[in-house]
């Protein structure tokens, strides 16, 4: 039987963890205090009240025909646009991700390649997705391509780095035996590591799937396709019907797919 856990036994295991917890604490105040006085909030205006009222009442109350009309400037065309986007993006970065997985992991490769790997991962993951979107729309115009390219690269970044973490994971004994057997770099993936990573990869992927139609959505501030572009329309000429429909349905769309998501997860997971 295990040794009962007492107080005195739990202090006398870690008898330094009063003055890391007390530096922490402090460390934690000082940043709130930090922050707080950086993030100030100045109060609201009488217009900005007047606003919020007409946005709030608008939401409310969405323009029925840009729900319901099949046009390019409504709701059902822009959000089959919208998933069309994060779709192909996800399915291009993960392909993309896969073979830079294995390439960057330690115990795949040598370190000079998994270092390699980290650092262009490092920096693809250090610019933000909307900085992407913009760099597209400047090569290739405005329009559903550029977006699918920027989703393509941001999700190749986050991508690698959880499946590198995942393959690092993997059970060594089975990576150590086909090494003894004299399997090839390529055999080890084929037969000892793609076999035990195959639902977390695709669960990975549908995460990643799920993150993609709310970004494809930012994607809008730069003319990046979607339905964000009509959203950011809709506010800026501030007819809140309209934007409440494209909420609405913006909504209906993760609900959605967060349902189906999660039960292939919870099956790939539970392998029923």
């Amino acid at each position: 039987m295990s040794e009962k856990l007492t107080v005195k036994k739990q202090y006398e295991k870690y008898p330094n963890s009063l003055p890391f917890f007390i530096a922490l604490f402090i460390g934690i105040v000082v940043l709130y205090l930090l922050t707080d006085y950086i993030c100030t909030f100045k109060g609201m205006s009488e217009m900005g009240w007047v606003l919020a009222k007409n946005a709030i009442n608008g939401i409310l109350h969405p323009n029925v025909d840009k729900l319901f009309s099949l046009d390019e400037s409504c709701v059902p065309y822009l959000l089959a646009e919208t998933f069309s986007i994060a779709f192909l993006g996800t399915l291009v970065g993960a392909i993309l991700a896969l073979p830079f997985a294995f390439f960057s992991s330690r115990n795949i490769t040598n370190n000079v390649c998994a270092y390699t790997g980290l650092t262009i991962i490092s920096i693809l993951r250090g610019f933000p997705t909307v900085l992407y979107g913009i760099i597209f729309v400047k090569i290739v115009g405005t329009g559903p391509f550029a977006g699918v390219l920027t989703m393509s690269i941001s999700s190749m970044g986050m991508l690698t780095k959880l499946l590198i973490e995942a393959i690092e994971d993997v059970d060594k004994g089975v990576i150590e035996a086909l090494d003894a057997s004299g399997c090839t770099t390529f055999q080890k993936v084929r037969y000892g590591i793609i076999p035990q990573l195959s639902s977390n990869i695709l669960s990975t992927i549908i995460y990643r799937l799920d993150i993609n139609v709310k970004n494809a959505t930012v994607l809008g501030l730069c003319a990046a396709g979607g339905i964000g572009a009509e959203l950011i329309f809709s506010i800026g000429g501030r007819r809140w019907n309209d934007c409440g429909a494209y909420l609405l349905g913006l909504v209906i769309l993760v609900l959605v797919l967060e349902f189906v998501s999660t039960k292939i997860r919870r099956k790939l997971a539970t392998g029923e």
